[in-house]
């Protein structure tokens, strides 16, 4: 019995030392790295307005299709995929509110305008982005 006892107190020694020693890390990872070292604000976030033109004349496109697309990051879990569909108002604008700062991507379809898709980088609390959608090509 007292070598069963010595391994049980043993064990609980290491398991309780392993908490303490991933206390004071993960405590540590909060305290400011050092002096000018800033660390990217993964809570924020950003307000894309996106502006749809077609055409030589650039006139905005209404009622177009457009896709946002973005990961949210979790320490504990697995990361999460977030797709938003907005559509573009009269002017050809489109609002998405809420975007983490990041990698982001914005897909558009319009009816009679060639689909369009490009990576874009949040990195400010208001930002537009300008796109100009082309004709098809023809394919017959």
């Amino acid at each position: 019995m007292g070598s069963r006892f010595l391994k049980s107190t043993k064990r609980l020694i290491v398991t309780i030392a392993s908490f303490v020693l991933l206390g004071s890390i993960l405590g540590a990872q909060g305290k400011d790295p050092g002096k000018g070292a800033q660390q990217p604000d993964h809570n924020a976030s950003t307000q894309l307005r996106i502006e749809i033109t077609a055409g030589e004349k650039a006139a905005p496109v209404e009622m177009a299709s457009v896709y946002v697309r973005y990961v949210v990051k979790h320490t504990m879990a697995k990361d999460e995929n977030i797709e938003m569909n907005i559509k573009t108002n009269k002017e050809g604008v489109a609002i998405a509110n809420g975007i983490p700062r990041g990698k982001v991507l914005v897909q558009v379809i319009a009816e009679g305008w060639k689909t369009f898709g490009k990576w874009y980088d949040a990195t400010e609390d208001e930002q537009t982005i300008k796109i100009r959608l082309e004709k098809p090509p023809r394919w017959f």
